[in-house]
């Protein structure tokens, strides 16, 4: 094998007058699988293949970036090549770290393990070195080892010739391919390996490892600039510790404690109380304060691009709140309170509306030439949209005759359609609801609110038994999207007018004592005292 083949990173430099600074990422790359975060199935299944002495020939390690692929292939290596402090020790999932092959492994320079970048070496002539060099025992290790990161790279002739000795390799060799694009991996090796796929690190793990991190190195973070940190690195542990080394080198130069807002800034993130204020701006169609929120964000420095990002997260946030699901670890009271309101106020029609406009928007800002400006027409459209029916109402409103067509027009367009005309009472309410396919709310409107005052867009109600804490908030928001007109609904203890229901039970009762009072049936009665009065038929509306 020749030198060009060996170890990726350059081996610890010695402390002396060069006194080289190594990165937090190679720093506390993980030397045993305790320090392996966020992959316990991988570390569980390694260690009962080795208790019980079936190990496989070849592993296939595949992942995102900066998840440890190439960590877990050192800490393999060490694990199977291990003989212990005292030199008599066996393959263990708990490498000692103090014996030479353990040591050597550790700072890149154990000659029976070989890593190869396929990246660089492609072709059929580096596999056919790797061929040759298996061939023969390793010189002081238990296993020979080859390493081969990015596998996907390699071309497809050295897949072939790579085949038959990764089928049937001598017994002291392991191959351990690590790849971020295991779609481009042929089929023939993928059924020759054992494949483990190292899954995104949590959050809120990644935020613990940094802090612990930062305490090793005397550095004062703020909790919430870690979780900022951690938010960035999606799942990679390399990104994060190189965000984190940036972020406290930031603060080496102004002093104190790296905060939050300092991460903010050197990120280009939005406050996320800022991006708060702007969907609640959204929500409630305020066109002026919402653009002029936007462009406070952008002087700060935050890319428009970012502040539709987050937008895409908060409606996200709002229907997984609307779903039921628990707050995410670490999630901001403020926020969590932002997301149920929300939530009890946004129909998920609403929410897949705004998802989609958003989604327009970001992809709009990515391309645009004027960033700032294509985000502001954005965000106009979202408000401008949200005051409007979606399509499948427009064509039931259509259907069912309630949509009225402009009236008049000219040159310059038809004239905007008036509002359709809305329920007159209680029971017209109620059966608004019902034609519309509201269902619950509309047997809850039907059965137990007492009207107390009536005047859309504003209803004051008496209740027949105690309501959900959300109803008036859904009822308002189902009212809003059916007439699109923003309605006020308010409970009260007071007693009101008897409910549809009543109303209906109450003329049924009447009418029923009629008949029973008419001379025909009273002579009846009178004449069968058993008799009874049947085939009655109550009358009531059609909602349920």
């Amino acid at each position: 094998m020749t030198d060009s083949l060996l170890g990726l990173d350059e081996p610890p430099q010695p402390q002396g007058a060069k006194g080289a600074y190594r990165v937090l990422a190679r720093k506390y790359r993980p030397q045993t699988f305790s320090e392996l975060i966020g992959q316990d199935a991988m570390v569980t299944t390694l260690g009962n293949a080795i208790k019980r002495d079936r190990l496989a020939h070849a592993f296939l390690l595949t992942g995102v970036r900066g998840v440890g692929k190439t960590s877990t292939a050192r800490l393999i290596a060490k694990a199977l090549n291990c003989i212990g402090p005292d030199g008599q020790g066996g393959p263990t999932i708990d490498p000692c770290g103090a014996c030479e092959p353990c040591r050597a492994i550790a700072e890149g320079r154990h000659i029976d393990v070989i890593e190869m970048d396929a990246a660089s070496h492609t072709g059929i002539d580096d596999i056919r070195e790797i061929i040759e060099a298996s061939r023969y025992a390793a010189v002081s290790a238990r296993y020979k080892i080859y390493i081969i990161d990015e596998v996907h790279m390699l071309s497809k002739a050295a897949f072939n010739g790579l085949l038959k000795t990764l089928e049937e390799p001598p017994a002291h060799v392991k191959f351990l391919f690590a790849t971020t694009e295991v779609a481009k991996v042929p089929v023939t090796v993928l059924s020759r390996c054992q494949r483990f796929d190292l899954r995104r690190i949590p959050a809120e793990l990644l935020a613990q490892h940094f802090s612990m991190v930062c305490e090793a190195e005397g550095a004062e973070v703020e909790p919430e600039a870690l979780a900022l940190i951690a938010r960035a690195a999606e799942g990679s542990a390399r990104d994060g510790l190189s965000i984190l080394d940036q972020a406290i080198a930031h603060a080496g130069m102004e002093g104190g404690a790296v905060a939050a807002a300092a991460v903010r800034a050197m990120l280009g993130l939005s406050d996320r109380g800022a991006i708060r204020d702007l969907f609640g701006l959204l929500v409630e169609g305020d066109a002026p304060a919402a653009l002029a929120s936007l462009r406070g964000q952008y002087d700060l420095g935050v890319d428009p691009q970012a502040v539709l990002r987050t937008l895409l997260e908060t409606v996200h946030g709002v229907t997984l709140t609307k779903l039921g699901t628990t707050p995410a670890a670490g999630q901001a009271v403020e926020e969590v309170q932002a997301l149920e309101r929300w939530a009890a106020a946004l129909s998920f029609p609403a929410l897949h509306r705004l998802w989609q406009l958003l989604l327009k928007g970001h992809d709009e800002v990515a391309r645009a030439v004027l960033p700032i400006e294509a985000a502001e027409m954005a965000l106009l459209r979202v408000i401008h949209a949200s005051q409007l029916p979606d399509p499948g109402e427009l064509a039931r409103q259509i259907a069912s005759g309630a949509f009225q067509a402009p009236a008049g027009g000219g040159a310059g367009g038809p004239a905007p359609a008036p509002a359709p005309a809305g329920p007159r009472d209680m029971a017209e309410l109620a059966q608004l609801l019902q034609d519309k396919g509201r269902f619950q709310l509309a047997q809850q409107v039907h059965d137990y609110l007492r009207p107390i005052r009536f005047a859309p867009p504003e209803i004051e109600a008496g209740t027949v038994r105690p309501m959900p804490r959300e109803f008036a908030q859904e009822l308002a928001s189902a009212l809003k999207e059916l007439t699109g007109r923003a309605w006020k609904i308010a409970l009260s203890e007071a007693a009101g007018a008897p409910s549809v229901r009543e109303t209906i039970e109450a003329q049924a009762a009447a009418e029923r004592d009629a008949v029973l009072r008419s001379p025909m049936v009273a002579a009846a009665m009178e004449a069968f005292p058993d008799a009874e009065l049947s085939g009655w038929t109550r009358t009531r509306s059609n909602v349920a």
